[in-house]
């Protein structure tokens, strides 16, 4: 799945945020300080990031 545009609660746009968050905590950042630095300070808008399972490349490998 792609990280949705925004947040399902507050609404606030969150999807421009998924790869800068990705790459640092690839490098081996702490995610908590990743997302203080991205400034996403809501419980709804973090639950995104740290649940987000991104499956997209997994999904496109099976053709119809």
């Amino acid at each position: 799945m792609i990280i949705p545009v925004r947040c399902m609660s507050c609404g606030r746009v969150i999807g421009q945020l998924w790869e800068t968050y990705k790459k640092k905590v690839d490098e081996g950042e702490d995610p908590k300080k990743v997302l203080d630095e991205l400034g996403i300070k809501s419980y709804c808008c973090r639950s995104h990031f740290i649940t987000h399972v991104d499956v997209a490349k997994d999904v496109m490998k099976f053709k119809r």
